[in-house]
């Protein structure tokens, strides 16, 4: 079986193109979570990346779980205990690594992210959709709940409501409907999308990557701390901010009315 994904380079920006369109570039059968999670942790000792993006080749940027592989729960019938530690370090690894990721990503949504691949955009930081692009948390259709994180990930991009509404009926929305609810940042043609995204992770890779880092998990702390806490470990960051030849590099630039630059 041809490798799920293919990794770019463009100086401080990696692409990530997951790379079986034939088979709708699925996450389960395959090995689809093992090379995302390698990619993952490669990048995070990377200090040299600042930005990444993830996209999909092909009219589909992910239908999620493949379903003729799920067949094999009907003929074989492994027991629930077996089927929670498949899934627990399986899929379940992906937001672990991708989500909690400290560098910044981007999902660049070519096509349908159905499922596992809906979520796997919203593991993302950013998210912009070609025009072509539908959402769907779609479990229900299938008789499933999100395995995968869904349930945690989705109201955070999208509020408690539309969360409910997309996962109790599992219907799909398209992409101006997706950028109405926050669930995406822009909507652009698909033959603009890789460019759009290329953009905007440069314009972030423009930036030093330590306070990048820094900054994202404050973001994802955040979400999760109370205001106390979160200004304690501001307070901590900042510190070691201000200690940096970066920061220094950042003020003299201002000062002397030219761009900073930042060593990789």
């Amino acid at each position: 079986m041809n490798s799920f994904l293919k990794t770019e380079r463009h100086r401080y920006v990696v692409v990530l193109t997951m790379n079986q369109p034939e088979k709708r570039n699925v996450l389960t059968g395959n090995s689809a979570v093992e090379e995302l999670t390698d990619a993952c942790r490669q990048i995070a000792d990377d200090r040299t990346v600042r930005a990444v993006i993830l996209t999909g080749a092909g009219p589909v940027f992910s239908a999620g779980g493949d379903l003729r592989d799920m067949l094999r729960y009907e003929r074989d019938r492994p027991d629930a205990d077996t089927v929670r530690e498949e899934y627990r370090h399986g899929i379940q690894r992906l937001p672990k690594a991708l989500y909690h990721l400290d560098v910044p990503t981007v999902a660049a949504v070519n096509g349908p992210a159905i499922g596992a691949g809906l979520d796997l955009a919203t593991m993302c930081d950013i998210r912009i959709a070609s025009e072509a692009a539908t959402f769907a948390e779609s479990f229900v259709k299938v008789g499933l709940v999100p395995g995968d994180g869904g349930a945690w990930l989705l109201p955070r991009a999208v509020g408690m409501s539309k969360a409910c509404e997309m996962a109790f009926t599992g219907e799909a929305i398209g992409a101006v409907e997706a950028l109405q609810c926050g669930l995406v940042s822009r909507v652009v043609p698909p033959e603009k999308l890789l460019a759009e995204a290329l953009s905007v992770a440069e314009r972030i890779a423009a930036n030093p990557s330590g306070i990048l880092r820094m900054t994202k998990r404050l973001l994802r702390e955040g979400e999760r701390s109370s205001l106390d806490t979160l200004l304690e470990l501001s307070a901590s960051f900042q510190a070691h901010a201000h200690q940096t030849k970066e920061h220094f590099e950042a003020v003299n630039a201002f000062l002397e009315k030219r761009r900073p630059h930042f060593a990789d």
